[in-house]
């Protein structure tokens, strides 16, 4: 299944809001610089869902696509 995410990197807090069943915000306090933004957010959304996640497109944007992999 492939997820919506919009990114809120440099936030003073993190949080994972669910909108819709594709679409979620995540905040992070990463800045958005050589990608570490990227892996904060894959983090989250890894510990909110419990399934591992894989960043599709939009590393350089802040609107971003996930595929959420089926655990047996």
């Amino acid at each position: 299944m492939r997820i919506t995410v919009e990114v809120k990197a440099g936030s003073r807090e993190e949080s994972v809001e669910h909108l819709s069943e594709e679409r979620y915000i995540v905040k992070v306090r990463e800045p958005p610089r050589k990608g570490k933004a990227n892996v904060a957010v894959t983090k989250a959304l890894r510990r909110y869902l419990g399934k591992p996640v894989r960043l599709v497109s939009g590393a350089t944007s802040s609107i971003k696509v996930f595929e959420v992999e089926d655990q047996p």
